[in-house]
């Protein structure tokens, strides 16, 4: 059949409602009875203003300026909005009218289904009795798994609302909340004033309360969220967090006070802020703080595991070949067994590095001014023989350092590099009998480095790479400067620090001395994608210049056998083994990270393993084990585990439990988690979590899959 495109009334009625706007139709038939009436029939659509309508038969009255309309009709516009019904008696415009046997369909999830439909000025959608959901309905069981009921419905377009009079909550079609009127945000609105989802908590310290947070839109660029607690066991928390929106940045302020019977004569609370904003000539601010009124506080209340507090102010800028960054960092530990008055609590960094191509020698070549100061809140203690001990020290230092690398192929591809260094340091010390005053020092070193990559195809098409490397250095010995060791007490000896010309983190120590570094690698590519990494490496020198402890294992005129392990894609595995051996082949550190990912489940796990090492602080041997493990046991049902294991006291430190279920219109999250560790500030807790989220209703979660129907 032929269908008939016309723009409506553009010819035949130059003056009507229509015409002005110019609606564009499609039908198989359209026939014109008297002077104002219209019929189209068969297949009809209609477009007009962004509105798309689509139906069996249309009939347009000039007179009235009015569509009566047959279905089944399905009206639709820009923002998502679909509304079908049976029957509808409308504005030409199609912004009034009323429509029956109707549904109004939001973002194409929510739906409100009733027998009347009136459609008001265009803004406004009023529904008479209706039943809404987001849940997926089926013939043999109509019932959906949650529903709201109302005596009336509005939507505003608008304001993006939907307003329900008399309104009944249904789980499985059974009655288990009334409320008389009932404000919800539609699914397209991203902000609104109103509450947000409520969550069920237990602690063993705590009892059993509910967290309401109220979303309060204070305006398109700022908002607060205000979140009550209360709990069984007199527990009272009032939470709040405000966030605010620049041209340049943002900020966020959060906080809460809280009674409880942890600490019944105590109003304890916490308050922290974070901000980011973009500063003229391409630089950064960043901002955060922190503060808590007691050392369980976080813990106690699921916060977090922080446990050394930081309040910062830093500058950045990067560029392409310089970096420049200041900052300002006050700590304050929460620790347990940590006095305050002897820790770094001011601390300012400054830094400037740029990096050149000198145009005589060739090559890439560095220079980096750093300046650093930290101050201690004590002064200088004394012992019984009033002799003055370190307690009270602080520090400032400048460091002026420049750097030079070229590299060159020669021979059979062989890579060569030869790299200098050289740096100066003044220090200016106080508080400190062992090393007042001001020192100088000036330190620097020369290498020459070689590599021989040698690379072979596989019959089955792997490519395999061999590399051995060696590395000398020549640099002066070191001597003792008095300068006190702050900042490099934790060197980590790894697959980057092997070749590094200074191992030490910080700058108050140096490496010294001649040094020979070696090392080999093995890589193997599959044609598969999966791939296998292997190295060794050692490094001799010629005097032990006493920078590394043992325990490091970089101590002495050897070192120990640095031996790495990598698997990356081989059946969804990806495992890294990092190992420190001693000459006995006894490990002194290591650390092994396990990732397996399939398509239903995931899991990672890591052990770390540390030899006791009192110039790191650890008094005692470390290894543990954490593990982070989910399994999808259905597409809706998600379980997770994770736990952190102590090997050597044979006890878990925590472990946590989680049930998730995701279908199209609902989410729900069940949590138990356990801290096993107590000490004088924290005791061990039990925490459930129970949160269930409507789906439809505004919000950033995404529907999961849908309900299958059984025929």
């Amino acid at each position: 059949m032929v269908r008939i495109v016309a723009l409506l009334f553009v010819l035949l009625w130059p003056l009507s409602t229509l015409a002005q706007e110019q609606a564009a139709l499609v039908a198989d038939r359209l026939a014109i009875t008297g002077r104002d009436v219209l019929v189209a029939e068969g297949n009809v659509e209609v477009l007009y203003k962004g509105r798309r309508l689509t139906a069996r038969r249309i009939v347009y009255d000039r007179a009235a300026d009015r569509l009566v309309i047959d279905g089944p009709i399905v009206l639709s516009d820009a923002s998502g909005t679909f509304i079908l019904a049976d029957q509808a008696d409308m504005s030409a415009d199609l912004a009034d009218g009323i429509l029956t046997s109707a549904r109004l369909v939001l973002n194409r999830q929510l739906q409100m289904a009733s027998s009347e439909l009136m459609r008001i000025g265009g803004r406004y959608t009023r529904l008479g009795r209706t039943v809404a959901s987001s849940c997926k309905v089926c013939a043999g069981n109509p019932t959906p798994l949650w529903e709201i009921r109302a005596r009336r419905v509005v939507h505003d377009a608008v304001e993006k609302q939907i307003y329900f009079d008399n309104a009944q909550l249904r789980f499985g079609g059974i009655p288990v909340f009334w409320i008389p009127r009932l404000r919800m945000p539609d699914p397209t609105l991203d902000r609104a004033t109103g509450f947000l989802i409520p969550e069920i908590r237990s602690t063993s310290g705590l009892g059993t309360g509910l967290k309401l947070p109220y979303f309060i839109r204070l305006g398109p660029s700022r908002d607060l969220t205000v979140t009550p607690f209360v709990g069984s066991k007199d527990a009272r928390t009032l939470d709040l967090r405000y966030r605010q929106a620049f041209a340049t940045g943002q900020i966020e302020i959060a906080g809460a006070l809280s009674r409880d019977l942890i600490l019944p004569d105590e109003l304890r609370g916490y308050g922290e802020i974070k901000g980011s904003f973009r500063l003229p000539r391409a630089f950064k601010l960043d901002l955060s703080g922190q503060m808590v009124s007691d050392p369980a506080y976080f813990l106690d209340y699921g916060i977090s595991e922080v446990d050394r507090l930081e309040g910062r102010v830093e500058i950045t800028r990067t560029r392409a070949d310089e970096f420049i960054g200041a900052r300002l960092i006050h700590y304050h530990s929460i620790r347990e067994g940590e006095v305050n008055s002897l820790l770094p609590s001011l601390v300012g960094d400054f830094t400037w590095e740029r990096r050149f191509r000198p145009a005589l020698i060739g090559g890439t070549g560095t220079l980096a001014f750093q300046s650093h100061s930290h101050r201690r809140s004590s002064t200088i203690a004394t012992d019984s023989d009033g002799n003055g001990i370190s307690d009270g020290r602080d520090a400032a230092h400048a460091t002026l350092r420049a750097g030079w690398r070229r590299d060159a192929v020669f021979g059979p591809g062989i890579l060569g590099a030869v790299l200098a260094t050289a740096q100066a340091d003044i220090y200016d010390i106080a508080q400190d009998d062992a090393a007042q005053g001001r020192k100088t020092r000036a330190t620097g070193a020369l290498a020459v480095e070689l590599r021989w990559p040698l690379t072979r195809a596989t019959p089955g098409g792997a490519i395999q790479v061999i590399e051995p490397v060696a590395q000398l250095i020549w640099a002066p010995k070191g001597s003792d400067d008095g300068i006190p060791n702050e900042d490099s007490v934790l060197p980590e000896f790894d697959e980057a620090s092997l070749f590094a010309l200074d191992r030490l983190p910080g700058n108050d120590a140096v490496e010294s001395g001649s040094r020979l570094n070696l090392g080999v690698g093995f890589t193997h590519i599959a044609p598969a994608g999966w791939s296998l990494g292997l190295s060794l490496g050692r490094v001799f020198r010629a005097e032990d210049d006493g920078s590394f402890s043992q325990a490091s294992g970089l101590g002495g005129r050897t070192s120990d056998w640095l031996a790495t392990f990598r698997l990356q894609g081989l059946y969804g595995i990806s495992m890294t083994n990092r190992l420190v051996l001693d000459n006995d082949f006894s490990l002194t550190r290591g650390e092994v990270r396990l990732a397996v990912e399939r398509e239903r489940f995931a899991v990672s796990s890591s052990l770390i393993w540390l030899e006791a090492d009192l110039t790191e602080a650890r008094a005692e041997r470390v290894a543990e084990l954490e593990f982070d493990g989910h399994y999808d046991l259905t597409p809706a049902w998600t379980g997770r585990f994770t736990t952190r294991y102590d090997v050597l006291d044979d006890r878990a430190a925590s472990a946590g439990l989680s049930m998730a279920y995701r279908n199209e219109c609902l989410k729900v999250d069940l949590s138990l988690s356990r801290r096993f560790t107590s000490s004088t500030s924290v005791q061990a807790t039990t925490d459930i979590g129970l949160s269930v989220e409507l789906l439809g209703f505004g919000g950033k979660a995404r529907p999961g899959p849908a309900r299958a129907c059984r025929g």
